[in-house]
């Protein structure tokens, strides 16, 4: 059994759990909530800090509850930290890494004939 840290974002709180194996960046686990129900959790990030005890590597997980979860309370983000001013269309945002000129397609020659 592996012990984890784990903070959790959407309730700022800090807990250790028992595991049999470390998740990744991006898997979901279950955690229990404050209230007692179970909700799923996005890993956000994961690290190891030495321990204080000896040469031991305690893992520790940063994770946010996962949007749409129905069994979860949500706190509201405190701000938005995405620009909608910036946003535009892809094709436009593509249209940077073309350049000037058209790309001309490739006439390829698949036939392996033998002449």
């Amino acid at each position: 059994m592996i012990e984890i840290e784990i903070q959790n974002e959407t309730h700022q709180t800090q807990f250790r759990i028992k595991a049999m194996a470390v998740p990744r960046i991006g898997e979901g686990i279950r955690l229990k909530e404050p209230d007692g129900n179970w909700a799923s959790h996005d890993v956000l990030d994961v690290w190891y800090q030495q321990a204080d005890y000896g040469e031991i590597w305690v893992p520790y997980l940063h994770v946010r509850v996962t949007p749409g979860d129905t069994g979860a309370h949500v706190a509201q983000p405190s701000a938005d930290k995405v620009n909608r001013a910036q946003a535009m269309p892809i094709e436009d945002f593509l249209a940077k890494f073309e350049g000037d000129h058209e790309h001309q397609p490739v006439k390829l020659n698949l036939d392996l004939g033998e002449e």
